[in-house]
């Protein structure tokens, strides 16, 4: 149940930036590393605390949430690969900051 809490509340989260913000890919925007980026680690960190286990994995959705609302918005394109890539990158950060909440939540 909290995994699908996840993929919901991350795919509103990357909907409502797309459509606030106009544009059909996030990391395009020029904030995105001072405002999207940190705000998405924000909403990693509290997913990952709300979980019992796999805290990890909420900054896995959160992050690769971005890919089905560009999916949605902008359709397929010959780039899709390296922008699953770039999703999974971004990631990283983001489940290593789930899984500290997740862990120091349950100290």
């Amino acid at each position: 149940m909290a995994l699908i809490a996840t993929c919901l509340v991350s795919l509103f989260f990357w909907t409502v930036v797309s459509t606030v913000t106009g544009t059909k890919e996030p990391w395009d925007l020029a904030n995105y590393w001072t405002l999207i980026y940190p705000a998405a680690l924000a909403l990693s960190v509290i997913l990952g605390a709300l979980q019992k286990s796999a805290q990890w994995s909420a900054g896995a959705v959160v992050m690769l949430a971005q890919i089905p609302v560009m999916l949605v918005t902008s359709g397929a394109s010959p780039l899709l690969g390296v922008g699953i890539l770039y999703a999974a990158f971004l990631s990283i950060p983001a489940m290593a900051l789930s899984w500290l909440a997740g862990k120091l939540r349950q100290a």
